[in-house]
């Protein structure tokens, strides 16, 4: 008989008369890695906040039975003394600390009431090894990657001897290198006893990783598949998540007719002169009406920077050599007037940049362009409300009403929204960093049928993207960046996983 490390029976949650999880069952074997998996907006992260705290008893209806005893955890501290801790997609280190600060922030190393900061850093060190991370305890965590970062949230978790550990969304910012190493230690913190739920929409690490997977839709339990019984395939999790087949993940377009070019950068650098450094070298690109242009790279390789080189140049870097749109040499000193020109960009950080995350749908939706709904400088509310409603039903935002806060959405329908305020601006080309990160399979698919309608209808697409399947999947071309390079450019049909990453890695 199977032995239970967590048990959650009949797990309720209402949110202001909004069930977000209704009669969740989930149960997780002690040295197993589990992955729970859904659309965004399923449940996933609510379940874990009420495992972990922060929704405390009382405030949701059902059991926890963790190591065999019910469970009234009251804050996050209770489950962490349990045993218990989780690690957000938004990491929780004090960037100006250093790393042995970091790891045992809340849980000093003391001798005789005192701080012992000595024993600290050597401690620091034996976490870090579990880790497999080779850095220095005294360097400050604003100098480390996001990478090396994760680890340190998973180090902290080890030096409170944790039992279980929760891990959502791990590896939507890091780069193939460093999603490998954090999978690989996951199997190595298993093979120790360590038992881990990982929330995850890369369906590639789930069917590499997981021992079993829990599928949650509109906040209840689907099912629980078991990778020994083969359960664990893109199609039947596909098929659970969304409640029904979907035959490709990346929708084909037919009839693919290119134009003019809309854009053309020749021997176009940048310079940032905060850094010191060039981010654009000699880039040569085009792009054609009608085009997805898909733009490969590591994490550092200088893709985001060419785009907001482009679009307006907000980061104020040097730069040299001629962009043309539409045949015509252009300077852009501001976003404003790139938007102007037709240049839309869709920022990688839509929390952070793209989006006002207390107000609205309307309000987010026209922000981009207020003189688009105004009349002598007056907004016309109503113009508002009709321009929100048009998108809202365009892109397929789930939501309650316009007046619903983009911040209480989830992360497809945000992206959704950022990708709506930008169409109001009626662009001709759109630049999408990061188009789907942290969103599930289902939204994907629906963000590319948007950008094949767009393309459809006479737009250019420049698409940044850090996964190789969704690079392959939509570009008519794929240019490859390294060090602020182009380092080569491959049609549809000779790009190949191995050749972008060849590229990306001179």
């Amino acid at each position: 008989m199977s032995e239970y490390i967590l048990e959650m029976h009949q797990i309720t949650k209402e949110f202001t008369g909004v069930k977000a999880l209704s009669n969740v069952n989930f149960k997780v074997e002690k040295g197993e890695i589990h992955c729970l998996i859904g659309e965004n907006g399923a449940g996933k992260s609510t379940l874990m906040k009420v495992l972990s705290g922060v929704y405390p008893y009382g405030k949701y209806k059902g059991d926890i039975v963790f190591n065999g005893s019910i469970q009234q955890f009251n804050k996050i501290n209770d489950s962490v003394d349990a045993g218990i801790a989780i690690i957000y997609q938004e990491l929780a280190l004090f960037p100006d600390l250093a790393v042995y600060e970091n790891i045992f922030i809340g849980n000093e190393v003391e001798n005789r009431g005192v701080l012992d900061w000595n024993q600290t850093i050597i401690e620091s060190q034996k976490m870090l090894d579990k880790v497999n991370l080779k850095v220095n305890p005294e360097t400050l965590i604003k100098d480390l990657g996001v990478g090396k970062q994760q680890l340190i949230e998973i180090a902290k978790a080890l030096s409170k001897e944790v039992k279980l550990l929760i891990l959502d969304e791990p590896t939507a910012a890091l780069n193939e290198d460093d999603s490998e190493n954090l999978l690989r230690l996951l199997r190595e913190l298993k093979s120790q006893g360590i038992t881990c739920i990982m929330i995850s929409h890369k369906l590639k690490e789930v069917i590499s990783i997981a021992d079993k997977a829990t599928v949650l839709r509109d906040g209840e339990t689907i099912c629980t598949l078991d990778a020994s019984k083969g359960e664990i395939n893109e199609s039947i999790i596909i098929k659970n998540m969304v409640g029904r087949e979907i035959n490709a993940i990346y929708p084909k377009r037919e009839n693919k007719i290119f134009g003019d070019k809309i854009l053309e950068l020749t021997n176009w650098c940048a310079y940032d002169a905060q850094l010191g450094r060039q981010v654009s070298k000699d880039v040569n690109l085009h792009v054609k009406q009608g085009e997805i242009i898909g733009l490969a790279g590591l994490m550092g390789s200088g893709r985001t920077e060419l785009a907001l080189s482009i679009f307006g140049n907000p980061k104020s870097y040097k730069l040299q050599g001629d962009l043309k749109l539409h045949g015509k040499s252009r300077q852009f000193k501001h976003t404003s007037e790139a938007m102007k020109a037709g240049i839309a960009y869709v920022t990688e950080d839509r929390k952070g940049d793209g989006l006002f995350l207390i107000q609205d749908i309307k309000s987010n939706i026209s922000v981009a362009n207020m003189k688009g709904i105004s009349s002598n400088g007056i907004i016309n509310v109503n113009e508002e409300i009709i321009v929100g409603e048009k998108y809202r039903k365009s892109m397929g935002i789930k939501a309650s009403s316009l007046e619903q806060v983009v911040g209480n959405l989830s992360g497809g329908n945000q992206q959704k929204v950022s990708l709506g305020k930008w169409l109001f601006v009626n662009p001709n080309l759109l630049i999408l960093d990061e188009p789907t990160r942290g969103i599930d399979v289902g939204a994907k698919f629906e963000i590319y049928t948007v950008m094949n309608k767009l393309i459809s209808d006479g737009m250019s697409i420049i698409m940044i993207s850090s996964e190789l399947g969704e690079i392959l999947g939509m570009s008519d071309r794929v240019y490859v960046m390294a060090k602020s390079e182009i380092k080569g450019v491959l049609t549809s049909e000779e790009a190949s996983q191995e050749k972008i990453m060849q590229l990306a890695t001179q």
